[in-house]
């Protein structure tokens, strides 16, 4: 009997969830804790944790790019879910600036995730692969979030133009208020538009690109800035994972293991972050994830 399924836009075929493989599920039981690690890891380093599974899913799993940003996209809906609901619950949101940076987000992180199932194979991985060096040159380049000192790259330009637009005040439920200059909207648009059809295409780009830049461009306070970025990519990332699950069925059996492993690994790490020196974890990570790019170019273009 022929096995039903759907046929993505490069060519790959994917099973339906009604014909759900078991006996591929059961195989694939390692993902399991390989997930708990690398959720763990993120959360307690601060990263997205879609630039562990996406890597994972392809050159371990052995997926179809599209496959895997798909599935790293909707592993990474679940596995952010904890530290997003606690950051609206302690009220740490600025809801004003995540408005502006989800109105070029979202439709970015669809666009994105609309072309990965339409660019050739070849071409996907060699975006996923100077992706991931681009993405581990920035974490390394750039001081953790918390390090960051509000406004120092702010230039001449940013300067005169975040004058005169008010001033943001985040009352938090413990009491803590933050206030600083409303920055100038345009820059932050622009860097969530570029970082959301990045996350669409290869999984990561979107946290790295806004939360830094609103700190050091923008003023905005590193616990303020990392909660506002996160927000924004929750709901960008529903919006990448509903596009790559309409545009090809998701990778059941590889889904019904990371999920579950990100939500005990989700709560680990929120515990191990206070003891992780994210100012040696992340230049670490970008390296680590700098190799992680040229092995995909390696191993698609010259082995």
């Amino acid at each position: 009997m022929a096995a039903t399924g759907t046929v993505t836009g490069n060519g790959s075929f994917v099973p339906m969830a009604a014909d759900f493989p078991v006996s591929a599920f059961v195989s694939h039981w390692w993902i399991f804790p390989a997930s708990i690690v690398f959720s763990a890891v993120a959360l307690s380093s601060g990263v997205s944790g879609a630039l562990f599974f996406s890597p994972f899913f392809i050159l371990v799993v052995g997926l179809q790019p599209a496959q895997a940003i798909g599935a790293g996209l909707l592993t990474e809906v679940f596995g952010m879910g904890n530290g997003l609901l606690n950051y609206v619950r302690q009220g740490i949101v600025d809801y004003a600036t995540a408005k502006w940076l989800l109105l070029g987000a979202v439709p970015a992180v669809v666009l994105g995730s609309v072309s990965a199932h339409y660019v050739p194979t070849t071409v996907l991985k060699a975006i996923f692969g100077a992706g991931l060096i681009l993405l581990g040159g920035f974490l390394v380049y750039y001081d953790p979030p918390e390090k960051c000192e509000p406004g120092e790259r702010e230039g001449p330009i940013l300067e005169s133009k975040n004058k005169g637009r008010g001033e943001t005040v985040i009352k938090t439920r413990n009491g803590t208020v933050y206030r600083y200059d409303t920055c100038w909207r345009a820059p932050g648009l622009s860097m969530s538009t570029i970082g959301g059809f990045i996350t669409g295409l290869i999984s990561a780009g979107l946290p790295e690109l806004t939360t830094t830049q609103l700190i050091v461009r923008c003023r905005v306070p590193p616990r303020v800035a990392v909660a506002t970025s996160v927000f924004v990519l929750g709901i960008s990332a529903i919006a990448g994972a509903i596009v790559h699950a309409l545009a090809a069925t998701p990778v059941w059996y590889v889904v019904a293991w990371s999920i579950p492993g990100v939500l005990i690994g989700g709560t680990l790490g929120t515990r191990l972050g206070k003891y992780v020196p994210s100012e040696l974890m992340e230049p670490i990570l970008g390296v680590v994830f700098g190799l992680v790019g040229g092995i995909v170019l390696w191993t698609e273009f010259l082995l």
